[in-house]
């Protein structure tokens, strides 16, 4: 547990950190075959973070449908701070039309801890399992860990909506260089360079010449 909150006040970004935890969350806590984080902006559903598959269809059958245990418990600002359920095979009252989605995801069990400080709420941190019963209460001092780390880092992002455009510049950077890295065979750090170079001189922002290289079929600006 040292080790692991040292190495998660070693990521650059908050985005990095989001994805440590969840990354961390799967490793580390028995029966976790996938984790996100899941946040309520403007009474929508936002995926911040995920590690394995299924996470992001329920994040998004949640927001949706405006029900289940994960949208429920990121727009929770009083109350309980952890929710747990044990077999999401079996029907679920509260959620009727998300638990039957559940079950057609392979969702078996599933918990998840309220991200918050002192003043603010975020989101919550959200385990999923295949099988039924995978979460007791002996997993709880590994979530809150993790959820705590997550949460202090979003608190250094001033907004939700900030921190979805940094996504979507990275995910844009991502893109354009993997593009110059094929059509032009170069390395990372060339492909990098070279939009690096083409935002100085052309006084654009990086996010906006990823863009112009991304929308050229022969991947120029």
């Amino acid at each position: 547990m040292a080790q692991l909150a040292r190495d998660l006040a070693a990521q650059d970004s908050v985005q990095a950190t989001l994805e440590a935890v969840s990354a961390a969350a799967v490793e580390l806590i028995d029966g976790c075959d996938a984790a996100g984080i899941l946040t309520v902006s403007k009474g929508r559903a936002v995926t911040l973070a995920v590690c394995g598959d299924m996470v992001e269809e329920s994040d998004r059958l949640q927001g949706e449908l405006g029900e289940g245990p994960c949208f429920d418990a990121a727009r929770r600002v009083d109350g309980e701070r952890l929710f747990r359920i044990a077999d999401m095979t079996r029907p679920q009252p509260s959620w009727p039309r998300y638990s039957r989605a559940a079950r057609d995801l392979g969702i078996g069990s599933m918990t998840g801890v309220l991200l918050y400080t002192h003043e603010e709420d975020f989101g919550a941190l959200n385990l999923y399992s295949r099988r039924p019963g995978a979460f007791g209460e002996d997993i709880e001092s590994a979530g809150w860990l993790l959820a705590s780390h997550a949460a202090v880092a979003l608190s250094t992002a001033r907004t939700v909506d900030q921190l979805e455009h940094a996504m979507e510049t990275r995910h844009a950077i991502g893109e354009a260089m993997g593009i110059l890295m094929e059509r032009h065979r170069l390395s990372e750090d060339e492909a990098f360079g070279v939009l690096r170079r083409l935002s100085q001189d052309h006084n654009l922002k990086l996010r906006d010449v990823a863009r112009r290289v991304r929308a050229q079929p022969s991947g120029q600006v």
